[in-house]
Protein backbone atom coordinates (compact mmCIF):
# COMPACT_ATOMS: atom_id res chain seq x y z
CA UNK A 1 0.00 0.00 0.00
CA UNK A 2 1.35 3.19 -0.94
CA UNK A 3 0.57 6.79 -0.85
CA UNK A 4 1.11 10.43 -1.80
CA UNK A 5 2.31 12.98 0.77
CA UNK A 6 0.18 14.57 3.50
CA UNK A 7 -0.58 17.31 1.49
CA UNK A 8 -2.29 15.07 -1.50
CA UNK A 9 0.02 16.27 -3.96
CA UNK A 10 2.17 14.12 -6.33
CA UNK A 11 -0.80 12.00 -8.22
CA UNK A 12 1.20 10.96 -11.22
CA UNK A 13 4.41 12.59 -9.77
CA UNK A 14 7.12 9.74 -10.93
CA UNK A 15 9.43 10.60 -8.47
CA UNK A 16 8.87 9.38 -4.93
CA UNK A 17 10.92 9.58 -1.45
CA UNK A 18 10.29 7.29 0.75
CA UNK A 19 10.05 7.59 4.56
CA UNK A 20 11.15 4.49 7.43
CA UNK A 21 9.24 5.40 10.41
CA UNK A 22 10.88 2.36 11.85
CA UNK A 23 14.45 3.38 11.26
CA UNK A 24 13.03 6.73 12.87
CA UNK A 25 12.18 5.04 15.77
CA UNK A 26 14.98 3.33 15.64
CA UNK A 27 18.00 6.13 15.77
CA UNK A 28 15.80 7.63 18.47
CA UNK A 29 16.58 4.66 20.72
CA UNK A 30 20.09 5.25 19.79
CA UNK A 31 20.18 8.33 21.29
CA UNK A 32 18.49 8.02 23.82
CA UNK A 33 21.06 5.84 24.53
CA UNK A 34 24.16 7.70 24.39
CA UNK A 35 21.73 10.32 26.77
CA UNK A 36 20.13 8.16 28.85
CA UNK A 37 19.02 10.71 31.88
CA UNK A 38 18.04 13.21 29.74
CA UNK A 39 14.60 14.55 28.35
CA UNK A 40 14.13 14.04 24.36
CA UNK A 41 13.46 16.65 22.11
CA UNK A 42 12.59 15.51 18.36
CA UNK A 43 13.64 18.08 16.33
CA UNK A 44 11.21 17.82 13.51
CA UNK A 45 11.63 21.37 12.01
CA UNK A 46 11.83 22.19 8.07
CA UNK A 47 9.33 19.40 7.44
CA UNK A 48 11.38 16.98 9.20
CA UNK A 49 14.25 18.06 7.51
CA UNK A 50 12.41 17.62 4.14
CA UNK A 51 11.16 13.66 5.74
CA UNK A 52 7.24 14.99 6.05
CA UNK A 53 6.12 17.03 9.60
CA UNK A 54 3.21 15.19 10.59
CA UNK A 55 4.36 11.84 10.19
CA UNK A 56 7.59 11.94 11.32
CA UNK A 57 6.52 13.41 14.55
CA UNK A 58 3.82 10.90 15.18
CA UNK A 59 6.85 8.05 14.86
CA UNK A 60 8.95 10.13 17.29
CA UNK A 61 6.21 10.43 20.28
CA UNK A 62 5.65 6.26 19.60
CA UNK A 63 9.57 6.11 19.63
CA UNK A 64 9.42 7.66 23.17
CA UNK A 65 10.40 11.15 22.17
CA UNK A 66 9.42 13.51 25.18
CA UNK A 67 9.39 16.89 23.32
CA UNK A 68 8.84 18.05 19.76
CA UNK A 69 10.96 21.17 18.55
CA UNK A 70 10.48 23.32 14.73
CA UNK A 71 12.43 26.80 14.19
CA UNK A 72 8.82 28.79 12.35
CA UNK A 73 6.11 29.52 14.84
CA UNK A 74 4.48 28.51 11.52
CA UNK A 75 5.41 25.42 11.27
CA UNK A 76 4.34 25.13 14.94
CA UNK A 77 0.71 25.95 14.35
CA UNK A 78 0.64 23.13 11.50
CA UNK A 79 2.54 20.60 13.49
CA UNK A 80 -0.30 21.96 16.76
CA UNK A 81 -3.28 21.71 14.35
CA UNK A 82 -2.09 17.88 13.03
CA UNK A 83 -1.34 16.53 16.29
CA UNK A 84 -4.58 17.64 17.34
CA UNK A 85 -6.31 16.35 14.87
CA UNK A 86 -4.58 13.03 15.31
CA UNK A 87 -5.79 12.88 18.79
CA UNK A 88 -2.75 13.55 20.84
CA UNK A 89 -3.07 15.23 24.17
CA UNK A 90 -1.18 18.54 23.80
CA UNK A 91 0.27 17.46 27.29
CA UNK A 92 2.23 13.99 25.62
CA UNK A 93 3.28 16.72 22.85
CA UNK A 94 5.17 19.74 24.08
CA UNK A 95 6.33 21.69 21.23
CA UNK A 96 8.84 24.10 21.57
CA UNK A 97 8.91 27.02 18.28
CA UNK A 98 12.27 29.56 18.56
CA UNK A 99 11.93 31.80 15.55
CA UNK A 100 9.97 34.28 16.02
CA UNK A 101 9.27 38.18 14.32
CA UNK A 102 7.61 41.91 15.88
CA UNK A 103 4.25 40.31 14.06
CA UNK A 104 4.69 36.72 15.28
CA UNK A 105 0.94 35.89 17.04
CA UNK A 106 2.38 34.78 20.42
CA UNK A 107 -1.76 34.97 22.02
CA UNK A 108 -2.39 32.29 18.91
CA UNK A 109 0.98 30.42 20.25
CA UNK A 110 -0.23 30.61 24.37
CA UNK A 111 -3.74 29.09 22.82
CA UNK A 112 -2.07 26.47 20.84
CA UNK A 113 0.10 25.19 23.73
CA UNK A 114 3.68 26.31 21.99
CA UNK A 115 6.20 27.22 23.95
CA UNK A 116 8.34 29.99 22.47
CA UNK A 117 12.41 31.39 22.81
CA UNK A 118 12.79 34.15 24.50
CA UNK A 119 15.99 36.66 23.56
CA UNK A 120 15.57 40.05 23.57
CA UNK A 121 13.21 42.55 25.85
CA UNK A 122 11.05 43.57 23.00
CA UNK A 123 9.94 39.66 22.02
CA UNK A 124 8.99 38.99 25.80
CA UNK A 125 7.04 42.46 26.07
CA UNK A 126 5.29 41.19 22.85
CA UNK A 127 4.20 38.04 24.69
CA UNK A 128 3.26 39.76 27.83
CA UNK A 129 0.87 41.64 25.88
CA UNK A 130 -0.35 38.17 24.27
CA UNK A 131 -0.13 36.16 27.45
CA UNK A 132 -2.72 39.20 28.98
CA UNK A 133 -4.68 39.36 25.94
CA UNK A 134 -5.31 35.24 26.42
CA UNK A 135 -5.85 35.50 30.10
CA UNK A 136 -3.18 33.03 31.28
CA UNK A 137 0.59 32.44 31.19
CA UNK A 138 3.29 31.72 27.91
CA UNK A 139 5.45 29.32 28.30
CA UNK A 140 8.78 30.36 27.77
CA UNK A 141 12.57 29.02 26.77
CA UNK A 142 15.45 32.03 27.45
CA UNK A 143 18.06 31.42 24.89
CA UNK A 144 21.66 32.31 26.00
CA UNK A 145 24.04 33.61 22.81
CA UNK A 146 26.92 31.26 23.82
CA UNK A 147 28.52 32.07 21.18
CA UNK A 148 27.26 31.42 17.89
CA UNK A 149 25.81 35.11 16.94
CA UNK A 150 22.76 34.02 16.04
CA UNK A 151 19.77 34.50 18.08
CA UNK A 152 20.03 34.60 21.76
CA UNK A 153 20.86 36.63 24.66
CA UNK A 154 24.17 37.63 25.22
CA UNK A 155 25.64 37.52 28.90
CA UNK A 156 26.15 41.72 28.86
CA UNK A 157 22.39 42.15 28.05
CA UNK A 158 21.30 39.25 29.80
CA UNK A 159 20.86 40.67 33.42
CA UNK A 160 18.15 43.28 32.08
CA UNK A 161 16.62 40.24 30.44
CA UNK A 162 16.74 38.43 33.74
CA UNK A 163 15.10 41.13 35.51
CA UNK A 164 11.99 41.86 32.98
CA UNK A 165 11.69 37.90 32.96
CA UNK A 166 11.59 37.89 37.04
CA UNK A 167 8.78 40.70 36.94
CA UNK A 168 6.44 38.69 34.07
CA UNK A 169 6.86 36.07 36.21
CA UNK A 170 5.92 37.46 39.22
CA UNK A 171 2.17 39.09 37.56
CA UNK A 172 1.58 35.94 36.33
CA UNK A 173 2.27 36.57 32.43
CA UNK A 174 5.06 33.91 31.74
CA UNK A 175 6.19 30.53 32.47
CA UNK A 176 10.04 29.75 32.49
CA UNK A 177 10.02 26.72 31.05
CA UNK A 178 13.65 26.15 30.07
CA UNK A 179 17.05 27.90 29.44
CA UNK A 180 18.68 27.19 25.93
CA UNK A 181 21.60 27.41 23.44
CA UNK A 182 23.14 26.42 20.86
CA UNK A 183 26.79 25.02 20.02
CA UNK A 184 28.73 25.87 16.86
CA UNK A 185 30.96 23.24 16.75
CA UNK A 186 29.72 20.36 18.58
CA UNK A 187 30.61 17.91 15.48
CA UNK A 188 34.39 18.90 15.56
CA UNK A 189 36.65 16.73 17.50
CA UNK A 190 39.87 18.76 16.78
CA UNK A 191 41.57 21.01 19.69
CA UNK A 192 40.12 23.82 18.54
CA UNK A 193 36.33 22.36 18.07
CA UNK A 194 36.43 20.56 21.50
CA UNK A 195 37.87 24.36 23.01
CA UNK A 196 34.78 25.91 21.66
CA UNK A 197 32.18 23.38 23.00
CA UNK A 198 33.79 23.88 26.53
CA UNK A 199 33.43 27.61 26.28
CA UNK A 200 29.70 27.07 24.81
CA UNK A 201 29.26 25.16 28.65
CA UNK A 202 31.31 28.04 30.34
CA UNK A 203 28.81 30.72 28.75
CA UNK A 204 25.88 28.88 29.43
CA UNK A 205 26.53 28.22 32.72
CA UNK A 206 26.83 31.80 33.15
CA UNK A 207 23.82 32.70 31.54
CA UNK A 208 22.04 29.97 34.14
CA UNK A 209 23.72 32.22 37.32
CA UNK A 210 22.55 34.71 36.08
CA UNK A 211 19.35 33.80 35.49
CA UNK A 212 19.39 32.31 39.39
CA UNK A 213 20.49 35.78 40.70
CA UNK A 214 17.45 37.31 39.34
CA UNK A 215 15.23 34.36 40.97
CA UNK A 216 14.92 32.24 37.47
CA UNK A 217 15.60 28.91 37.35
CA UNK A 218 14.12 27.26 34.21
CA UNK A 219 12.99 23.38 35.03
CA UNK A 220 14.58 22.22 31.55
CA UNK A 221 18.18 22.87 30.39
CA UNK A 222 18.96 22.43 27.40
CA UNK A 223 22.57 22.90 25.03
CA UNK A 224 23.21 19.66 23.15
CA UNK A 225 22.12 18.91 19.42
CA UNK A 226 22.89 15.36 17.64
CA UNK A 227 26.76 16.40 17.58
CA UNK A 228 26.29 16.77 21.75
CA UNK A 229 24.78 13.88 22.12
CA UNK A 230 27.47 11.73 20.77
CA UNK A 231 30.13 12.72 21.47
CA UNK A 232 29.75 15.68 24.33
CA UNK A 233 28.11 14.15 27.38
CA UNK A 234 28.82 17.34 29.78
CA UNK A 235 26.41 19.40 27.41
CA UNK A 236 23.69 16.82 28.09
CA UNK A 237 22.03 18.69 31.13
CA UNK A 238 17.75 17.96 31.57
CA UNK A 239 17.40 17.45 27.54
CA UNK A 240 18.68 17.14 24.75
CA UNK A 241 17.60 18.17 20.59
CA UNK A 242 17.53 14.78 18.17
CA UNK A 243 18.17 16.79 15.08
CA UNK A 244 20.26 15.24 12.02
CA UNK A 245 20.38 11.87 13.94
CA UNK A 246 16.91 11.35 14.17
CA UNK A 247 17.22 10.46 10.50
CA UNK A 248 19.92 8.27 10.36
CA UNK A 249 22.56 10.58 9.14
CA UNK A 250 25.97 11.61 10.85
CA UNK A 251 26.34 15.04 11.95
CA UNK A 252 30.09 14.83 10.75
CA UNK A 253 30.04 11.21 8.98
CA UNK A 254 34.57 12.18 8.36
CA UNK A 255 34.04 11.32 12.49
CA UNK A 256 31.96 8.64 12.52
CA UNK A 257 29.57 7.43 10.09
CA UNK A 258 26.11 6.61 10.27
CA UNK A 259 26.75 2.63 10.11
CA UNK A 260 29.38 3.22 13.10
CA UNK A 261 27.18 5.64 14.89
CA UNK A 262 24.13 2.79 14.57
CA UNK A 263 22.00 4.82 12.84
CA UNK A 264 19.65 3.85 9.61
CA UNK A 265 19.35 6.62 6.80
CA UNK A 266 15.17 7.35 6.95
CA UNK A 267 14.73 8.32 3.40
CA UNK A 268 15.45 6.75 0.16
CA UNK A 269 15.09 9.03 -3.05
CA UNK A 270 14.12 7.05 -6.17
CA UNK A 271 12.78 7.42 -9.32
CA UNK A 272 11.87 5.53 -12.80
CA UNK A 273 13.84 5.57 -15.84
CA UNK A 274 12.08 7.53 -18.04
CA UNK A 275 14.78 6.86 -20.95
CA UNK A 276 17.21 4.35 -22.57
CA UNK A 277 19.24 4.96 -25.32
CA UNK A 278 22.43 4.47 -27.28
CA UNK A 279 24.65 7.57 -27.89
CA UNK A 280 27.60 7.78 -30.43
CA UNK A 281 31.30 8.00 -29.64
CA UNK A 282 31.98 12.19 -28.87
CA UNK A 283 28.18 12.85 -27.98
CA UNK A 284 28.06 15.35 -25.48
CA UNK A 285 25.44 15.17 -22.67
CA UNK A 286 23.32 17.72 -21.39
CA UNK A 287 24.05 21.71 -21.54
CA UNK A 288 27.46 22.93 -21.71
CA UNK A 289 28.81 19.89 -23.27
CA UNK A 290 30.54 19.16 -19.86
CA UNK A 291 30.87 15.58 -20.50
CA UNK A 292 31.27 13.93 -24.03
CA UNK A 293 31.11 10.00 -24.64
CA UNK A 294 34.84 8.54 -24.11
CA UNK A 295 32.98 5.79 -26.45
CA UNK A 296 29.38 4.21 -27.66
CA UNK A 297 27.38 4.14 -24.44
CA UNK A 298 24.30 3.40 -23.46
CA UNK A 299 22.75 6.57 -21.49
CA UNK A 300 19.20 6.35 -18.83
CA UNK A 301 16.96 9.64 -18.13
CA UNK A 302 16.37 10.07 -14.32
CA UNK A 303 13.14 12.43 -14.03
CA UNK A 304 14.24 14.60 -11.25
CA UNK A 305 16.87 18.04 -11.10
CA UNK A 306 17.43 21.11 -9.12
CA UNK A 307 13.56 22.17 -9.22
CA UNK A 308 13.23 19.21 -7.41
CA UNK A 309 16.52 19.98 -5.18
CA UNK A 310 18.99 17.95 -7.06
CA UNK A 311 21.89 20.16 -6.45
CA UNK A 312 23.49 21.26 -9.89
CA UNK A 313 26.53 20.97 -7.99
CA UNK A 314 26.56 17.14 -8.36
CA UNK A 315 27.02 17.35 -11.84
CA UNK A 316 29.22 14.86 -13.30
CA UNK A 317 30.16 13.60 -9.60
CA UNK A 318 27.12 12.14 -7.93
CA UNK A 319 26.02 7.80 -8.81
CA UNK A 320 22.85 6.31 -8.47
CA UNK A 321 22.22 2.68 -8.58
CA UNK A 322 19.66 1.58 -11.08
CA UNK A 323 17.77 -1.81 -9.99
CA UNK A 324 17.17 -3.60 -13.28
CA UNK A 325 16.38 -7.15 -13.89
CA UNK A 326 19.71 -8.66 -13.99
CA UNK A 327 20.38 -7.11 -10.37
CA UNK A 328 21.49 -3.49 -9.08
CA UNK A 329 23.40 -1.09 -11.57
CA UNK A 330 25.88 1.47 -10.77
CA UNK A 331 25.71 4.14 -13.29
CA UNK A 332 26.98 7.88 -12.65
CA UNK A 333 25.45 10.96 -13.52
CA UNK A 334 26.94 12.57 -16.61
CA UNK A 335 26.37 16.11 -17.17
CA UNK A 336 24.68 18.79 -15.88
CA UNK A 337 21.98 18.71 -14.15
CA UNK A 338 18.67 20.28 -15.82
CA UNK A 339 15.89 21.22 -14.04
CA UNK A 340 13.58 18.35 -14.27
CA UNK A 341 16.14 15.55 -15.14
CA UNK A 342 19.52 14.25 -15.78
CA UNK A 343 21.59 12.07 -17.60
CA UNK A 344 23.41 8.75 -16.55
CA UNK A 345 25.66 6.55 -17.96
CA UNK A 346 24.85 3.07 -18.18
CA UNK A 347 28.05 1.64 -19.78
CA UNK A 348 29.31 1.26 -23.16
CA UNK A 349 26.94 0.08 -26.01
CA UNK A 350 28.42 -2.81 -28.52
CA UNK A 351 27.95 -2.40 -32.71
CA UNK A 352 29.71 0.18 -35.08
CA UNK A 353 28.25 3.45 -35.38
CA UNK A 354 25.54 3.75 -36.96
CA UNK A 355 24.35 -0.07 -36.48
CA UNK A 356 20.22 -0.12 -35.55
CA UNK A 357 20.88 -3.42 -33.75
CA UNK A 358 22.94 -2.03 -31.17
CA UNK A 359 19.97 0.15 -30.37
CA UNK A 360 18.09 -2.87 -30.74
CA UNK A 361 20.15 -5.53 -28.76
CA UNK A 362 19.98 -5.88 -25.15
CA UNK A 363 20.16 -2.68 -22.81
CA UNK A 364 21.91 -2.49 -19.37
CA UNK A 365 18.31 -1.47 -17.74
CA UNK A 366 15.24 -0.73 -19.24
CA UNK A 367 12.45 2.19 -19.48
CA UNK A 368 10.74 1.88 -15.75
CA UNK A 369 13.98 0.56 -13.95
CA UNK A 370 14.06 2.44 -10.90
CA UNK A 371 16.84 4.52 -9.96
CA UNK A 372 17.96 5.05 -6.31
CA UNK A 373 19.78 8.75 -5.89
CA UNK A 374 20.01 7.78 -1.87
CA UNK A 375 18.85 5.60 0.52
CA UNK A 376 19.90 3.53 3.43
CA UNK A 377 22.75 1.52 1.73
CA UNK A 378 20.82 -1.66 0.94
CA UNK A 379 22.15 -3.37 -2.39
CA UNK A 380 24.92 -0.25 -3.18
CA UNK A 381 22.48 2.30 -3.17
CA UNK A 382 24.30 5.58 -2.55
CA UNK A 383 23.94 7.27 0.53
CA UNK A 384 23.09 11.22 1.19
CA UNK A 385 26.59 11.45 2.57
CA UNK A 386 28.01 10.45 -1.09
CA UNK A 387 25.74 12.77 -2.99
CA UNK A 388 26.74 15.16 -0.27
CA UNK A 389 30.52 14.66 -0.83
CA UNK A 390 29.61 14.96 -4.67
CA UNK A 391 27.75 18.33 -4.37
CA UNK A 392 30.84 19.59 -1.69
CA UNK A 393 28.23 19.93 0.90
CA UNK A 394 26.82 18.37 3.79
CA UNK A 395 23.79 15.64 4.31
CA UNK A 396 21.26 18.02 5.99
CA UNK A 397 21.44 20.31 2.71
CA UNK A 398 20.67 16.93 0.76
CA UNK A 399 17.67 15.78 2.29
CA UNK A 400 16.19 18.70 3.58
CA UNK A 401 15.98 20.93 0.15
CA UNK A 402 14.05 18.09 -1.86
CA UNK A 403 10.74 19.64 -3.31
CA UNK A 404 7.99 19.51 -1.31
CA UNK A 405 5.75 18.21 -4.63
CA UNK A 406 7.74 15.48 -4.45
CA UNK A 407 5.16 12.52 -2.65
CA UNK A 408 6.33 11.28 0.25
CA UNK A 409 5.59 7.74 1.16
CA UNK A 410 5.83 6.37 4.89
CA UNK A 411 6.78 3.00 4.97
CA UNK A 412 6.32 1.50 8.52
CA UNK A 413 7.52 -1.74 9.31
CA UNK A 414 8.25 -4.34 12.13
CA UNK A 415 11.32 -4.98 13.03
CA UNK A 416 11.25 -8.66 13.31
CA UNK A 417 10.66 -9.03 9.36
CA UNK A 418 11.75 -7.32 5.99
CA UNK A 419 8.45 -6.94 4.78
CA UNK A 420 6.19 -3.74 5.81
CA UNK A 421 3.89 -1.34 5.15
CA UNK A 422 3.54 2.38 3.62
CA UNK A 423 1.17 4.23 4.19
CA UNK A 424 -0.30 8.02 4.54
Amino acid sequence: MTSTNEHGQGRDYPSKAVVDLTAIRHNLSVLRAAAPGALQLATVKANAYGHGLLPVALAALEGGADWLGVAQLAEAFTLREGLDEAGVARANAPILAWISTSSSDFAAAIDADIDVSVSWTWVLADICAAARQVGRPARVHVKIDTGMSRAGSPLADLPALASALRMAADDGLIDVVGAWSHMSRADDPSEAGNASTANHVRIFEEGLAILADAGITPRIRHLAATSGILWHPETHYDMVRAGIGLYGLSPDPAVSSAADLGLVPALTLRAPLTSVKVIEEGTPASYGGTWVAPTRRWVGLVPLGYGDGILRAASNRARVTVHTASGPLDAPLIGRVCMDQFIIDLGPAEGDVGTPTARSGDAPATVGDIAVLFGAGHDGDPLADDWARAATTINYEIVTRLGAHIPRVYADRDDSTDGGAAHE
